[in-house]
């Protein structure tokens, strides 16, 4: 076998070379993924293909509708979603307990208008400030994190204070967006889906306050009844490989 190239071995290829299916030819996966890994897949997504002369062809969204989406029989060979809607989509029998993956983990965090003085949200009491003096709140409605938002305002006891400005978002205009796009001043939503809107005008203010600190857990899973559960499965591999991981960390992810 050819020497791999010390750029390769870093990326995470080795493992492909070796066990993608390449001699049955190339594979086209249909992929579902939650919106929170976006921008990691955008990158990913060259270098998977690359190494495994695989091709990926992928859905984003929240993941509550694409668990609908599968529920009524939308083709998919694997998925990227939350813990819950995965354990809700295995109990149906429409992924596969096999080979399940943690492949990422994300963190709530806030979002500001770029060049915005950007609020205090270290405490929890700081954080209660900043959402009472902020003019609109974006999140997005059918996201992953929207029931927690929606509970932390009660638990802050300011859910009166704060209805009339919250803004909330469809699936199409991230919270980040909102707030790029002069929407609304805060958004509150996971710190993967604000990083990839520095460019238009949105920035990060922070992580929650750790004592609010949602994360959510993003496991990777074959479809039961895929046709190309192997090339499936050397997918999920190539998530937790080193040029995987390496790139959720830059897009404000953790691994597993």
């Amino acid at each position: 076998m050819r020497t791999v190239s010390s750029i390769a071995l870093a990326a995470g290829v080795v493992t492909l070379a070796l066990s993608g299916p390449r001699a049955a030819g190339a594979a086209e996966l249909k992929v579902m993924i939650s919106n929170a890994l976006k921008s990691t897949m955008e990158e990913l997504t060259p270098q998977f293909e690359k190494a495994s002369e695989n091709k990926l062809s992928i859905t984003f969204g929240a993941a509550a509708e694409l668990k609908a989406s599968i529920e009524k029989g939308e083709p998919v060979d694997a998925a990227i979603l939350t813990t819950a809607t995965t354990d809700d989509l295995v109990k149906e029998g429409k992924l596969s307990p096999n080979g399940r993956t943690d492949v990422a983990r994300a963190g709530a965090g806030v979002a500001a208008h770029k060049g915005a003085p950007k609020p205090d949200i270290s405490t929890s009491e700081a954080f209660k400030h900043a959402l009472l003096d902020a003019k609109s709140i974006a999140f997005v409605e059918a996201g992953a994190t929207a029931p927690y938002i929606k509970s932390l305002f009660d638990r802050l006891g300011i859910a009166d204070q704060v209805k009339a400005k919250l803004k909330p978002q469809p699936t199409s205009n991230p919270a980040a967006k909102a707030v790029a796009n002069g929407e609304a001043e805060l958004g509150i939503t996971q710190i993967s889906e604000i990083l990839p809107y520095a460019s238009i005008g949105a920035e990060l203010v922070g992580p929650l306050p750790p004592e609010l600190q949602l994360y959510t857990t993003y496991p990777a899973a074959v479809a039961t009844d895929s046709k190309q559960s192997a090339a499936a499965a050397v997918f999920i591999k190539f998530m937790t490989s080193p040029a995987a991981v390496a790139v959720l960390k830059a897009k404000g992810l953790s691994p597993g």
